[in-house]
């Protein structure tokens, strides 16, 4: 299927195959489940997976040889970004700050959320500024003749988590519904960059590994500070409005307290 990749581009959408069949597809599954139930905590996670499913067919359709599957790339493409915005929707926002109890970590996630921008804004500027003062065309393009990557990262990814932590800090309803898609798309990206490092090691790519560790490292902090795993985990405040998952999870909580 990836006959006229090169190398490293193979390894790396083969890996990212594999986060979309191990977890992507799962946590889509279990989403939807949970938001058509009528769960906030569902609801949240389902933008989250649908962003990722989003980035990831944009960048299929742009940056992946020519093949037989490209009007599935297309298709998907079109699907994700389309339900992405009826999921953002279906969420009334003016309400969310009152579902999270006062004990929510807004200053940790917002923190986390600057983390992954600026990572992002470094890493890829320190590559893309020099290569813009050098005339010459850089070795590195792979399959593309410009850095696709970097400038989704730069124009989307960056600024959903800069000003999704800003306006978490300020407790503005915003916050929290980017919050929650931002630290969702930066965990399933440094997951499967890590996984990419490692396939990209396996076929031989040199300096792959030099990816691993801070990608390891933002998937670990970035599972921690899901807002949706937090909000399950930790807070109990579910005022009225919520649906019978979350009314069920409030009467076990308020058991146990």
């Amino acid at each position: 299927m990836y006959y006229w990749d090169t190398l490293s581009s193979a390894a790396q959408v083969q890996a990212n195959d594999l986060i979309t069949l191990a977890v992507g597809l799962p946590l889509l599954g279990v989403a939807a489940w949970l938001a058509f139930r009528g769960s906030l905590r569902g609801q949240l996670l389902l933008a989250g997976t649908l962003a990722f499913f989003l980035y990831t067919y944009l960048s299929m359709c742009m940056l992946a040889a020519y093949n037989g599957l490209f009007l599935v790339y297309v298709a998907l493409f079109w699907l994700s970004l389309w339900a992405f915005a009826l999921s953002l929707m279906a969420v009334n926002v003016a309400e969310l700050p009152q579902h999270f109890a006062a004990r929510f970590p807004r200053g940790w996630v917002a923190r986390l959320l600057f983390l992954v921008g600026g990572f992002l804004l470094m890493a890829w500027l320190g590559r893309v500024v020099p290569e813009l003062l050098n005339p010459q065309t850089p070795a590195a393009l792979e399959n593309a003749t410009s850095r696709v990557i970097q400038a989704m990262d730069l124009a989307l990814v960056t600024p959903l988590a800069v000003v999704g932590g800003v306006l978490l800090l300020r407790r503005q309803p915003w916050g929290y519904r980017l919050a929650a898609v931002a630290v969702l798309k930066g965990l399933t990206m440094a997951l499967a960059v890590s996984t990419m490092a490692i396939n990209m090691a396996l076929a031989g790519v040199p300096e792959s590994l030099g990816l691993l560790v801070p990608f390891l490292v933002l998937t670990v902090l970035n599972l921690v500070g899901h807002p949706g795993m937090v909000l399950a985990r930790r807070n109990c405040h579910c005022p009225d409005g919520l649906g019978a998952f979350e009314r069920r999870s409030l009467r076990r909580c308020q058991m146990t307290h």
